[in-house]
Formats: C-alpha cells, sequence, structure tokens
C-alpha cells in the first residue's frame, strides 16, 4: 500500500483519482483550501487535509507530505482565474511541493501540466490569460525536471467529462484533442504507482491503445 498525497484535491481530476487509488487499497490525502470541500473528498474515502497552497508555509506544507511516497499536483488556478493565481497556484505553488518533497524526503512527484506547455508563448500578455497559464505550467515543469526528484510530467489534453474509454494517444508530442477526466487518472494511477514512467514527460489524448499498453510503450 502507498501513501499518496495529492495537492489540490478537490479538483475533478483529483477527486476521480483519489477514488481509484482508494479502491486499490491505498491510503491518500487531500490538501484543500475549504473545509467546505472536506465532505467530496471524505465520500470517496479520502483523508481531507487543510492546506492553502498559496499561504502556507514551507515548513508546514513540508510536514504535511511528510511519510509520504510519493505526491501528485493537481492544483490549478481553476478556469475562472485571472493570470494572477495562473502564478500563484499552477506555478509558485507547484514549485513550494518540489521543494517540500526536498525537505520531507519524498522523491515521488507527478505534474499534472497541459497540452501546450512544452513550447509556451516567449513573451505572455497579461491580459491572454491562457498563455500565462501555460508559461506557469512549463516554469512549473522545469522547475521539477531539473529538481532531482522521481518525476513524471502528464500533459493532458482538452479535459471532458465524457465516459472514459481506457484508450488513448500517447506521446512526447501528440496531435491535439480531447480527454475525459476519468482517463486522465487512470493515467495517474500507474504514473504514481508504478515506477516505469519515472524521468518521462509526454502528451495524453483519447486514441485506441489501451491505457496500460500505451504507457508500456514509453
Amino acid at each position: 500500500m502507498m501513501h499518496v498525497v495529492i495537492a489540490g484535491g478537490h479538483g475533478q481530476v483529483a477527486l476521480l483519482l483519489g477514488e481509484l487509488l482508494v479502491e486499490r487499497g491505498h491510503r491518500v490525502t487531500g490538501l484543500i483550501r475549504s473545509q467546505d470541500q472536506t465532505a467530496d473528498l471524505e465520500r470517496v474515502g479520502v483523508e481531507a487535509m487543510l492546506v492553502d497552497l498559496e499561504s502556507v508555509s514551507p515548513a508546514d506544507l513540508a510536514g504535511a507530505i511528510e511519510g509520504a511516497d510519493g505526491v501528485v499536483f493537481a492544483a490549478g488556478g481553476g478556469p475562472g482565474s485571472g493570470a494572477a493565481r495562473k502564478e500563484t497556484v499552477d506555478y509558485e505553488a507547484a514549485i513550494a511541493l518540489v521543494n517540500a518533497c526536498g525537505t520531507a524526503g519524498v522523491d515521488r512527484y507527478v505534474m499534472i501540466s497541459a497540452m501546450g506547455a512544452a513550447n509556451p508563448p516567449d513573451h505572455a500578455d497579461p491580459d491572454d490569460v491562457y498563455a500565462v497559464y501555460l508559461r506557469a505550467k512549463a516554469g512549473a515543469d522545469d522547475a521539477l525536471m531539473t529538481s532531482g526528484l522521481d518525476w513524471t510530467v502528464v500533459r493532458p489534453g482538452r479535459l471532458t467529462n465524457e465516459p472514459g474509454t481506457g484508450k488513448i494517444t500517447l506521446g512526447p508530442s501528440v496531435e491535439g484533442g480531447d480527454i475525459p477526466r476519468s482517463d486522465v487518472a487512470e493515467v495517474l494511477v500507474v504514473c504514481v504507482t508504478e515506477r516505469s514512467t519515472v524521468g518521462e514527460v509526454f502528451e495524453v489524448v483519447s486514441g485506441d491503445v489501451p491505457i496500460l499498453e500505451a504507457i508500456a510503450a514509453l
């Protein structure tokens, strides 16, 4: 059994991931920023811990993940947030979690990134929130990949709430497309519980190859 900590534990993908991990016998802690989110985590068997990633001290964040076997960064400013929260959550909080892993001795870190982060705009217009978001994701990915941790960076396409198919297209660079959140969660389960994707960064959309087969082909 692993103990996995999910930063941004109330997100849609995070809740699906937490539920899958619990179903498979793992202990899961979700870091949340509002006590009102506790019930949703507990409903799927995930332990809730109140940690505001934008204001928590480095020592307290390290304490929150101490003893974990791995972390998943699933936090984000959210679709309705402005450019400032892309910086404070998608970039700064992701790096804070990298540093916390170093302090707490947690070596496994899985990052939920985004397609387009491999080649973000050179200069993001502050009014172009999506461009700021991609640059924030790219910066966080780069920091993780040079951290010395055992990392995996997953860059999904456009997320949907369609039923999962269990089949994907995966690679360092793939044609843009959609992918159900439930399929992303299944991919993340494999990434965080197995060592085969350590040091891999890949894009993933819906496709024709079963998830386990596609990941094995990496």
